[in-house]
């Protein structure tokens, strides 16, 4: 099981906890300090099965200063996830090629 996580979040962190209760195998990628690749987030987003602009955290600032307003492709909003790592939504929590959010951090428990 692998957690993008944003130890800073509190559902981040709700979610992890969550894990720890059913598995002991758990990687854990801080994605603000090891951002995922362009090919990472395009599997992510197959796992979720979710367009690019639903990942998006719209209330960042990066977003309000970069992107409000604009319609972009597929392909940008997920360079710009690349670039701005604090736009994807979190936590992200992968298993077995499938993904959730974990937002509210239950829904990590259709994975186990």
């Amino acid at each position: 099981m692998k957690i993008y996580h944003n130890p800073r979040c509190r559902k981040s962190r709700e979610t992890l906890e969550i894990l720890k209760t059913y598995s002991k195998k758990i990687t854990v990628v801080e994605y603000l300090k090891t951002p995922p690749s362009k090919i990472e987030i395009k599997q992510i987003l197959q796992m979720l099965n979710i367009e690019a602009k639903d990942l998006i955290r719209k209330g960042e600032p990066e977003f309000k200063e970069n992107y409000k307003g604009k319609e972009l492709t597929e392909d940008e909003w997920i360079d710009a996830m690349v670039k701005f790592p604090k736009l994807i939504e979190r936590p992200i929590v992968v298993s077995n090629n499938k993904a959730v959010i974990g937002r509210p951090p239950e829904n990590v428990r259709k994975l186990l």
